[in-house]
């Protein structure tokens, strides 16, 4: 393969065209956005209420209340309970105790990563009240009622976690006040990085018997309170490599046990080719998740950690246009020359092109060219020592890529390591990082197809995905909001010849229907994912949909291909 063909971000490809009709918004997406940010949240009913008597005075100092109910307010810091004028003395005293069934039914649930949505249901004799939630981060909302009352109200929560929800009722009238509420966890989960470790090997039995995957079957992978991954973690990512392969197939990851094997593929294979691809994964129940083998006949699989996600506080995704700062070729980022055997370079990401200090991981896309034998890279933090996993594997003249999620040093460096007996060139570009400031959280999908050039379906009449040429797909739909990437996985089949995908959000909306097409986006400098003729290539991409909920794939190569998509979740941070 060409260096050109690795996206070295000059202007090679002339002419570029719209390969078709842009396609409509990706089928299925809002429907899974709202079924993956349900949560179960939690209902306390009336009769867990907890009611108190309060003396006059201290019923005047949580406030006095209306008799009109207010309307509901939306999430904001608020000191206390609206205040009205006091009830005479003699009304309180003849009052005092005619509101004996005052109580508080709250639920609370969600559908978006960090919100909850609040119902209250208040039964009262036909008093004012005053009416306090305490959202469990430091932030309240007031609101009043008369009798008996229903209020609804939404919050945004900055972060991950669980929150202790407490509605606050006061009768100043009648000296009483009722409280109820409940814990709420939020569905959003946040990324911690890990030392990348090995948790799987077929080969040699971690993890698993010393035995090959079967055809069509399938391994368990133990991800809870394994290698120091908590028992609370929600979904993983995982490195997951297939070898010692003699024919072709393909690879699914799922939770396992309790769920439906998805219909979708996480990475594929041929005879005699051992291929990686980084896999975002929901853990199951029972802290497993599983791989299956889709092809007839056995393989081995490897599955190296790279991070997890929990819902306790910590670092939020931010996307960002896919930039290059990694090409030994050039010597951008790293000295120029190939990389020598078995050593590594240190290139900084944290305080370049945009990406801020501080930042405790990144999402990277690793690629290696024109290698001179088989071998394997491996990206870790910068103040790391070289860890026994693996990133990517490659044979002799062969460019691969793959998607890498790597800890990032205190100094914002990672290390690469050619872990092969002979030089090779690497390219890194950088789709997005973790911070303790990012607030986009992770919401796992059920995976769905949503593009296959294959088939007229999913809204796609265009046929092949054509040669210098790139496909327009709408992904966030109006109904969702605060959407800052997706996980996708990118699958490049029955190509005619060497080329390479490019991913990048859409800088214009789709047009309407029957209106002017957009003009072209400008061409990516990046790369995803390359390949050769005849194979069948898969990549995760971390994709931003930009300002207008669209996002572009880029046939970079000189042939005709196919491509597949299937959506496995995403980044929302309201």
């Amino acid at each position: 393969m060409t260096a050109a063909l690795v996206a070295a971000g000059l202007g090679i490809i002339p002419g570029t065209a719209q390969a078709a009709d842009p396609v409509p918004a990706a089928a299925g997406v809002a429907e899974a956005i709202a079924k993956a940010a349900t949560s179960e949240g939690f209902h306390s009913p009336a009769d867990r209420t907890i009611r108190t008597t309060l003396p006059a005075t201290a019923a005047a100092a949580n406030g006095k209340t209306t008799a009109k109910t207010a309307a509901p307010q939306t999430a904001q810091s608020a000191p206390a309970a609206p205040a009205a004028p006091a009830a005479p003395a003699s009304v309180a005293a003849a009052d005092a105790g005619a509101n004996p069934a005052l109580a508080v039914d709250v639920s609370g649930t969600s559908h978006t990563a960090h919100g909850i949505e609040l119902t209250t249901l208040i039964t009262s004799a036909d008093f004012a009240l005053g009416v306090v939630i305490d959202w469990g981060d430091g932030k309240t909302d007031t609101a009043t009622g008369q009798g008996n009352t229903e209020l609804h109200h939404t919050h945004t929560y900055d972060k991950s976690g669980e929150y202790q929800v407490k509605v606050t009722v006061t009768d100043t009238a009648n000296a009483v006040q009722a409280a109820n509420g409940g814990a709420f966890l939020t569905p959003g989960s946040d990324f911690t990085p890990h030392t990348p470790t090995r948790l799987l090997d077929t080969r040699d039995g971690t993890g698993a018997p010393a035995t090959k995957v079967p055809g069509l079957g399938s391994v368990r992978v133990k991800i809870a309170g394994n290698a120091a991954v908590p028992a609370n973690v929600t979904a993983v990512a995982l490195n997951v490599t297939v070898t010692e392969t003699v024919d072709s197939g393909y690879v699914t990851a799922w939770p396992g046990t309790g769920y439906e094997r998805p219909g979708t593929s996480n990475l594929n294979y041929t005879a005699g080719r051992s291929v990686p691809n980084l896999v975002i994964v929901p853990v199951g129940e029972d802290g497993y998740v599983e791989l299956y083998n889709g092809g007839p006949q056995p393989v081995d699989l490897i599955a190296d950690v790279t991070g997890y996600f929990t819902r306790a506080s910590a670092g939020g995704y931010t996307s960002m246009t896919p930039a290059r700062f990694v090409d030994t070729r050039e010597g951008l980022g790293a000295p120029r020359g190939t990389l020598a055997a078995r050593t590594a370079f240190t290139t900084r990401i944290g305080g370049r092109q945009g990406v801020p200090q501080g930042i405790t991981a990144v999402a990277l896309n690793i690629t290696v060219t024109e290698p001179g034998g088989p071998g394997h890279l491996t990206a870790f933090s910068g103040d790391g020592p070289v860890p026994t996993a693996s990133n990517l594997n490659f044979a002799p003249g062969q460019t691969v890529a793959n998607a890498v999620i790597v800890p990032v040093a205190a100094d914002g460096t990672v290390k690469v390591f050619n872990g092969s007996w002979m030089p090779a060139h690497v390219v890194v570009d950088v789709v997005g990082y973790y911070s303790k400031d990012g607030k986009a959280a992770f919401l796992p999908f059920t995976p769905f197809r949503t593009l296959d050039t294959r088939e007229e379906a999913y809204g796609w009449t265009g046929g092949r995905f054509r040669a210098r040429e790139y496909i327009t797909q709408g992904f966030t739909p109006e109904a969702a909001t605060g959407v800052e990437a997706y996980v996708l996985n990118t699958t490049v089949t029955a190509t005619g010849g060497t080329g390479y995908l490019s991913v990048a959000p859409g800088p214009y909306p789709l047009p309407a229907e029957g209106g002017p097409a957009a003009p072209p986006p400008p061409r990516p400098g990046s790369s995803t994912l390359n390949w050769t003729a005849g194979e069948t290539v898969p990549n995760l991409v971390q994709a931003s949909d930009g300002d207008h909920g669209v996002i572009t794939f880029w046939n970079q190569g000189h042939q005709d291909a196919d491509l597949v998509l299937d959506v496995f979740g995403v980044y929302q941070s309201k």
